[in-house]
């Protein structure tokens, strides 16, 4: 449930008062918003599908141990990406990344669909992760350029709301369809999804290309560029390390971190590594509470498949809470008079993320009902929506106008490093402790698997949401 920002946006938008269309569901401006939300639609009904349909994935594929792979692939190319797509959209506008993102991104759930193995699997999740980054910055380009401010929070709203329908339909249709048609089409039903879409904001989208045309074409930022390169082929290279675990792992571990480390330090803002105060600590929490979320996330339906015998379906809907109660918790932090407590509510989110994560875990207990799971993560949901968006609003509000573009970028580019160096952690731990074997142990009979590589998993993520609580308190700057 991640989104990104642009890392500027050379727009001329519409003055506000000017506009004849209305509302966001004007005349002037219906297609366009039916056909942005409808792309956000799918890419969100693909990321609650894909949780429901992996398990059954990496059993078939006998790639169990690359698991975490297959999620983590996807945002360590999505880094990249976000950098690149901020850049194109600065120099030839939007339409052009837009379109590109979602040709790339149906091609990468092609290969994905129909992969022989898992690493092939995997490439075709990097690939996706590739369109996605480019299509979420351009999404959000669109709205900067084409609607006037007045319009944009609603905009925004729309696609938070976008992503509850996919939460509640998305793993019963998903796990339908692995049951009773494989898997694989689940990835590659989604290509004909985004036509409708591309079809119904195409021609409002070139209009208003016509009508704000960019008027200076940035050149592309090299250093930038070459810093989200090195951050993703980093990250990719500590990652394979440490699926290896060896000798033979040990100089691409090495070489991973050489380069992610100084990519890390040149794209984030100062500090942000040592949790300074203000700022540094609002971008670096944003990577500390996606991480951890979605690291367990990944988890938890292989967890309900394998140690509970739960089929695709109801493995999927255990996280449907979760998305549901999220758009309550931001929902929460919204109401009136909550921006006094706003440091209190990132803080009390992340409790929330820790003690669903950690109750998550005692469905490994056989005497503990398996609703748990579900209603854990709900609980989680809350927390979540607690904290991203307060952190966002602290974000904007930190930020001087001038700076507001490259801090948003710093902001997504945190969430998609915890995503992959978090995931990436687990999938070390999944196979370090036998995960890659629960496959051959589960298979046909359910039950006899060792439980240990699920507890550490969701108990390491709960203590990383744990730290995030300790370090909520430096959100604020000292006066």
């Amino acid at each position: 449930m991640t989104t990104a920002s642009p890392t500027s946006v050379d727009s001329t938008p519409i003055p506000d008062g000017t506009d004849p269309g209305g509302g966001v569901l004007g005349g002037r401006y219906r297609a366009l918003t039916l056909g942005i939300v409808s792309v956000v639609l799918v890419i969100a009904f693909e990321a609650t599908a894909v949780n429901t349909a992996m398990p059954t994935a990496a059993r078939q594929l006998n790639g169990l141990g690359l698991y975490a792979f297959a999620f983590s692939g996807y945002f360590t190319t999505t880094l990249f990406a976000l950098v690149v797509s901020g850049q194109w959209c600065d120099r030839r506008g939007p339409l052009r990344p837009l379109f590109t993102g979602i040709a790339v991104f149906g091609a990468g759930l092609v290969v994905a669909g129909t992969a022989p193995g898992m690493w092939v699997f995997v490439a075709g999740r990097a690939i996706q992760g590739l369109g996605g980054g480019l299509v979420i910055v351009a999404l959000y380009v669109v709205v900067g350029r084409a609607y006037p401010e007045r319009l944009r929070p609603s905009v925004f709203a729309a696609f938070s709301s976008a992503w509850v329908l996919p939460s509640i339909v998305g793993p019963l249709v998903s796990g339908a369809v692995t049951q009773h048609l494989g898997w694989r089409w689940v990835f590659l039903a989604v290509p004909v999804l985004i036509l409708l879409p591309l079809a119904v904001m195409g021609p409002a989208l070139a209009r208003s290309e016509r009508e704000h045309p960019v008027l200076r074409g940035a050149d592309f930022d090299r250093r930038r560029t070459l810093l989200a390169a090195m951050a993703a082929v980093g990250a990719g290279l500590l990652q394979y390390a440490g699926q290896r675990r060896d000798l033979v792992g040990l100089l691409p571990g090495i070489a991973g971190a050489v380069l992610l480390v100084p990519a890390v330090l040149g794209l984030l803002p100062k500090r942000t590594l040592r949790a300074g105060r203000g700022l540094p600590t609002v971008i670096l929490l944003r990577g500390v509470a996606a991480g951890a979320f979605f690291a367990a996330e990944a988890f938890i339906p292989l967890m309900m498949t394998t140690e509970r015998d739960f089929s695709p379906t109801l493995a999927g809907l255990t996280l449907t809470s979760g998305g549901l109660s999220w758009a309550l918790g931001s929902w929460l932090q919204g109401r009136p008079g909550a921006e006094r407590y706003r440091g209190a509510m990132i803080r009390g989110g992340f409790v929330l993320t820790a003690v669903a994560i950690a109750g998550a875990a005692l469905v490994l207990i056989p005497a503990v009902p398996s609703w748990t799971a579900s209603v854990a993560w709900g609980v989680g949901g809350v927390g979540m929506g607690l904290t991203v968006a307060s952190v966002s609003v602290l974000m904007m509000r930190l930020s001087a106008p001038e700076d507001a573009g490259a801090n948003s970028a710093a902001l997504q580019m945190s969430d998609a490093l915890g995503n992959v160096l978090l995931t990436g952690l687990a999938g070390v731990l999944f196979a370090a402790l036998g995960g890659g074997s629960l496959a051959a142990a589960h298979e046909g009979a359910g039950g006899g698997g060792s439980p240990a590589a699920f507890a550490v998993i969701l108990l390491v993520m709960a203590s990383v949401a744990v730290l995030g609580a300790l370090l909520s308190g430096r959100v604020r700057a000292r006066a």
